[in-house]
């Protein structure tokens, strides 16, 4: 399985107590964008933005966040320069569990029930598992109970060689997938946690049960797929990773849906007879 963090609490780029004028420069620099481009979309000017950077000017709130847009900062991230520049966060952080949620989990469940007999799963910035159908439940089976205590993690119930990887017949471009895409987000948000799960499932070894050849010729897929087995059949998944537009809520923007599409016909029919 795979997942796109969106934002895991992080420590910013930037030493802390310097103002947001670094932390502004940091995200530019990030998204390579130079200071006159991002002041013509900014409708302000690259002196204005030169001076923010360097703190000779205070930027308003408004400013702050209308940066914040155009650079493409994540929403826990802009509360932190809100915070630098002296302003009140913009964005709440509302527990999944609140009542206020309680929509939003609802519309959840039923989404990824309804994707049944194909997996399909939720997940939050730290790889989290925040809810699961039938289908992801199937390829769980056999995992030792040690990995199945709360919180279930995607990257250690995959990369685990107890857990999902002696399955994977394709592990080590997978490995490489989900390695590669844990390092893009450590270098975006800085997160301390994340590396600190990067580090101990990058260290895991790779199973020599999972190192079956490649079929020969060539890959008659359209992207990237996890070849797994289950009960001696090899299913093989496409991943396809939804997030919420324009999130209001710093909980909300970190959480993904994940579902496995079937990447052939044999996958098809093997899963709408198992869970049918």
């Amino acid at each position: 399985m795979t997942t796109a963090a969106t934002g895991p609490s992080a420590s910013t780029a930037a030493p802390a107590g310097q103002g947001v004028g670094p932390l502004l420069r940091a995200w530019r620099e990030r998204r390579r964008v130079s200071q006159l481009e991002l002041a013509l979309r900014a409708d302000s000017s690259a002196r204005h933005i030169s001076f923010i950077e360097t703190g000779r000017s205070r930027p308003s709130e408004e400013m702050v966040l209308r940066l914040a847009e155009h650079l493409d900062v994540p929403v826990r991230e802009r509360n932190a320069l809100l915070l630098a520049a002296g302003y009140a966060p913009h964005y709440p952080e509302t527990p999944l569990d609140s009542p206020a949620l309680e929509t939003l989990r609802e519309g959840m469940e039923r989404l990824i029930q309804g994707y049944e007999p194909y997996p399909a799963l939720v997940v939050d910035a730290m790889y989290d598992v925040v809810a699961a159908n039938r289908g992801v439940a199937m390829l769980l089976d056999g995992v030792p109970e040690h990995l199945l205590r709360p919180p279930l993690n995607v990257m250690r119930l995959t990369l685990h060689p107890q857990g999902l990887a002696p399955r994977i017949r394709n592990l080590r471009e997978w490995r490489g997938h989900l390695l590669a895409q844990m390092e893009r987000q450590i270098a975006l948000y800085r997160s301390a946690p994340l590396r600190a799960l990067y580090e101990e499932v990058a260290a895991h070894p790779v199973p020599e049960t999972a190192m079956d050849p490649e079929p020969a010729g060539p890959v008659p897929y359209f992207a990237l797929p996890m070849r797994i087995e289950h009960e001696g059949r090899v299913l093989s998944f496409i991943s396809s990773i939804s997030t919420f537009n324009t999130p209001m809520d710093v909980t909300v923007a970190e959480l993904a849906i994940e579902t496995l599409l079937p990447a052939d016909p044999a996958t098809v029919k093997y899963l709408h007879g198992l869970l049918s």
